[in-house]
């Protein structure tokens, strides 16, 4: 059985109003630092970008972004980290920066990228942040290649279709991200013209029922936090709680005052439940 972590630490240091309302929107990221390395990736017939911060000689931390992102969401974590951890994001298939090469999205297709991309950098072994669809990568590397994870910080994923709250098609603050990555898609993308037709490959992925479903985690041995975030327009707490019954020694942090975009509400705690995390 689980343990059951509340995150007090998640409230804002301001009031208690406005720490309930930080939900209710999505702040712009910073700037991203400067990398130590960055680049393209020829892998599984793409090019991936990639970029890498810090020197440490410990365990890497990859941080792999949710469906429509990109690497540079996690601006605030990756400065924070890279101060005494090798940080490594990239940009998943046919987001951002990286190209698709016509292949139909999917979790399996995604995870082989992002295993090929460590090969091409030379690492064994990560800690795997993983936001939404990044999760969804992250439990499938759990359960097809578990020897490359020291561990996995699994936020907002899900392995069932009854997992998503069906109201988030009307969310307006999942509205409002579908529109910020719209613009950061224009900007960045080899492909400036082509969201519409990007968004529905990755939406017909999020359709599509996942193989093995909450059974087959049982198997998975690494250690892994489902993260769930309180007011989350995406997953239904209750998926959550399943996903960390389902998986042997699992724990279950709830994020409090925050939602979907918790590391874009709250970077700082975001960032200090990763570090409770991986450095434990």
């Amino acid at each position: 059985m689980f343990r059951f972590i509340t995150a007090a630490m998640m409230a804002l240091a301001a009031t208690t109003v406005l720490a309930q309302e930080a939900w209710k929107s999505i702040p712009e990221p910073p700037a991203m630092p400067e990398a130590e390395t960055s680049g393209t990736a020829n892998v599984n017939g793409i090019d991936m970008y990639y970029a890498t911060y810090g020197t440490s000689d410990g365990i890497p931390v990859l941080l792999i972004h949710g469906g429509l992102a990109h690497g540079d969401i996690w601006a605030a974590q990756v400065a924070d980290l890279s101060r005494d951890h090798k940080v490594i994001v990239a940009d998943t298939r046919g987001h951002g920066r990286s190209t698709n090469d016509g292949s139909t999205y999917s979790y399996d297709l995604l995870a082989r990228d992002y295993l090929a991309l460590l090969d091409h950098l030379g690492i064994d072994k990560v800690h795997l942040v993983g936001w939404s669809d990044g999760a969804n990568i992250g439990y499938t590397i759990s359960t097809g290649a578990p020897e490359r994870l020291a561990s996995h910080f699994a936020h907002a994923g899900n392995v069932t279709l009854d997992g998503i709250d069906p109201s988030v098609e009307h969310n307006e603050v999942f509205g409002a991200y579908v529109g910020m990555m719209a613009g950061d898609y224009a900007a960045m993308s080899p492909t400036p013209d082509g969201f519409e037709a990007f968004l529905g490959g990755v939406a017909a992925m999020w359709a599509t029922e996942k193989p093995g479903g909450l059974e087959g985690l049982a198997s998975v041995t690494v250690p892994t936090l489902v993260v769930q975030s309180a007011h989350d327009e995406a997953i239904l707490t209750d998926h959550s709680k399943a996903i960390a019954e389902a998986i042997p020694g699992a724990d279950l942090l709830i994020l409090e005052d925050v939602s979907h975009f918790a590391s874009f509400q709250q970077p700082d705690a975001y960032t200090q439940a990763i570090r409770d995390f991986i450095d434990q």
